[in-house]
């Protein structure tokens, strides 16, 4: 293995170890959370739909401005800092945390520090495409946020939020089940069907 190699490995467990630490107090909820995201039980994905549906209702039957929603949810997020790791070692019991657990929290941490880096690396190479082509880049940005603007005219914001989150948290469950994969394997079928058709025409 080369030195850089060892170097980024290197750098990846260090990362993953300081973000273990700062989420200890967290460490019971996040292994919930975990397995309500990847289906461990068949009723779970139901569950958070309902949440997440119910959650939007409200939403919508409160109709808060903007700089409300803004400040209720970060106050949820602030009573959740301080309330979460005081009460979770109380009613999940961190001392009886088994070997399989402290690993799926580590495959977890691991898993949002690769994600992280993957997030700063596409923003890295956004911005190397802007100096090294700035044409594409140009054309690029205009033809995606345009698309974007498009899509928010003609579906309501909120339902279109409501969509988005609801992908991002069913998403794990899908992948864990290969239903994800199933489905682009069948559309990768198709479209091998249809441009076998067209030259088939063609010929």
């Amino acid at each position: 293995m080369a030195e850089g190699d060892n170097n980024s490995v290197y750098q990846l467990a260090a990362e993953t170890s300081s973000l273990e630490e700062q989420l200890q107090g967290w460490g019971e909820v996040i292994l919930m959370t975990d397995k309500v995201l990847r289906w461990e039980r068949a009723w779970f994905p139901l569950a958070l739909m309902s949440v997440v549906s119910f959650s939007f209702l409200m939403i919508y039957y409160l109709d808060p401005s903007v700089l409300s929603g803004v400040s209720c949810f970060v106050m949820f997020l602030c009573l959740a800092d301080y309330l979460v790791p005081a009460l979770a070692p109380r009613i999940f019991g961190s001392n009886k945390w088994t070997t399989e657990q402290q690993q799926r929290f580590h495959e977890i941490c691991r898993n949002l520090v690769k994600s992280r880096r993957r997030i700063v690396g596409w923003w890295k190479r956004l911005f190397t495409l802007k100096e090294e082509k700035p044409k594409m880049y140009f054309m690029t940005m205009l033809f995606t946020l345009a698309v974007v603007a498009w899509i928010g005219q003609q579906v309501h914001n909120l339902f279109l939020t409501y969509l988005i989150v609801s992908f991002l948290l069913l998403f794990p469950g899908l992948n864990q089940h290969g239903i994800i994969t199933k489905y682009i394997g069948m559309a990768k079928r198709e479209i091998n069907k249809l441009l076998k058709h067209k030259e088939k025409k063609n010929e």
